[in-house]
């Protein structure tokens, strides 16, 4: 896993000069899969990586999470609260909605603009956070955290991501974090997908699980396929 982490520094550092840009900027949620993310950033990029601390209504722990983050990686931040521009956001529509996801999703949306506004004022690439294990299971927000340019971590389960975070010497209690999205309070990604990392991991590497979980998995897998590829594309008859 050390010549994985430095192979993933190499090929940050390739893509961003392939795009002629200087550096990345990436969010900071305070989670691991971002202070991983933030770690790599760091060593391939130690003047021209920046985190963006953006809550929406969002538990202050995880900003103080966010905050030792980028204290202990020694990393450039800023942070916005997007609050108001969420209750903007829904104010300006024509009528309440019933489907709480549809809700929840602006979030990471209006994030994913935020971290491209940084981006093209400093001539950035945006490094998005999504691990293997989330992206089989389309657990992410189609044009939200999924709106990147650089996915370093798309090959990387869940697990790796922690043996990741160990090489990169990130802080205990980040690692002992239970994963959250942070779209609801009380929210976490195992009480939401109806399985843990380590069931899901297993079955990715594998192939074999409970028999449950391995439906609910493939399920997921198969709604989701939208969000892993382009949209489809009508081709003219003549």
């Amino acid at each position: 896993m050390k010549m994985e982490l430095d192979n993933i520094v190499t090929w940050l550092q390739e893509k961003v000069e392939e795009a002629n840009a200087k550096g990345v900027v990436f969010g900071l949620s305070g989670g691991i899969d971002s202070a991983v993310a933030a770690g790599l950033a760091k060593k391939a990029f130690p003047q021209d990586s920046m985190g963006v601390i953006m809550p929406i209504y969002s538990n202050p722990k995880d900003e103080s999470d966010a905050l030792i983050i980028a204290r202990d990686l020694d990393i450039d931040i800023t942070s916005i609260d997007l609050s108001q521009v969420y209750d903007s956001f829904l104010k300006a529509l024509p009528f309440e909605g019933e489907n709480p996801l549809a809700n929840a999703n602006i979030k990471p949306r209006l994030r994913m603009m935020t971290l491209y506004y940084f981006a093209q004022e400093m001539g950035y690439l945006v490094c998005g956070t999504s691990n293997k294990s989330e992206l089989h299971v389309g657990y992410f927000t189609k044009h939200g955290d999924s709106g990147v340019d650089l996915l370093p971590l798309a090959d990387f389960v869940k697990e790796e991501i922690f043996e990741l975070a160990r090489l990169l010497e990130i802080p205990s209690e980040i690692i002992e974090k239970p994963p959250s999205a942070g779209l609801w309070e009380n929210q976490t990604d195992e009480k939401e997908m109806g399985f843990t990392y380590k069931v899901l991991d297993n079955y990715i590497r594998t192939g074999e699980g409970p028999e449950d979980s391995v439906k609910k998995i493939d399920h997921m897998n198969k709604i989701s396929e939208h969000k892993r590829n382009y949209p489809p594309a009508y081709k003219k008859s003549i």
